[in-house]
């Protein structure tokens, strides 16, 4: 059988996202929609961010960095917030998928029980973003961002 280039290149791409899982791994900050803070906070509604899946982001810091995190509303009913990298892994700028229940480092492969998201930190953790709800919004300051900008310094 004739295989266009074209075949080729599909059936590459396929094996590729198969092997290394989700597609957002691979495919840059497609899977980041871009926030604007107003008067230095970052406020997410909760009704878009309450269905337990990760909703991820990206904002500029003050110093120019892009930094991306995640929220994700726990089977405990708490909505985590966190950079989407962490003390270990930032350098590779690969971030985190969600599995379920977890949070997993596309580059190591470690797991993390979305439950337990601002509740530890350091190592491979993902690294917890301080949040408050307030009526219907989710708020994320952005010294808090500020703070952890350093940890995307590498993303792609």
């Amino acid at each position: 059988m004739k295989m266009t280039y074209y075949a080729l290149f599909s059936l590459l791409a396929v094996l590729l996202v198969t092997a290394a899982g989700p597609a957002q791994a691979w495919f840059g900050t497609g899977k980041f929609e871009k926030v604007k803070p107003e008067n230095g906070v970052v406020s997410l509604p909760l009704k878009e961010i309450s269905d337990g899946k990760a909703h991820y982001y990206r904002v500029k810091s003050d110093k120019g960095i892009m930094v991306t995190f995640f929220v994700v509303k726990s089977p405990d009913g708490v909505i985590r917030a966190a950079v989407d990298a962490c003390d270990v892994c930032y350098r590779s700028g690969k971030g985190y998928v969600q599995e379920g229940g977890t949070m997993v480092c596309t580059n190591c492969g470690m797991r993390f029980a979305t439950d337990r998201i601002n509740e530890v930190k350091g190592g491979c953790n993902p690294a917890p973003l301080a949040r408050t709800v307030n009526n219907d919004q989710l708020l994320i300051a952005m010294s808090e961002i500020n703070a952890s900008a350093w940890l995307c310094e590498f993303k792609k």
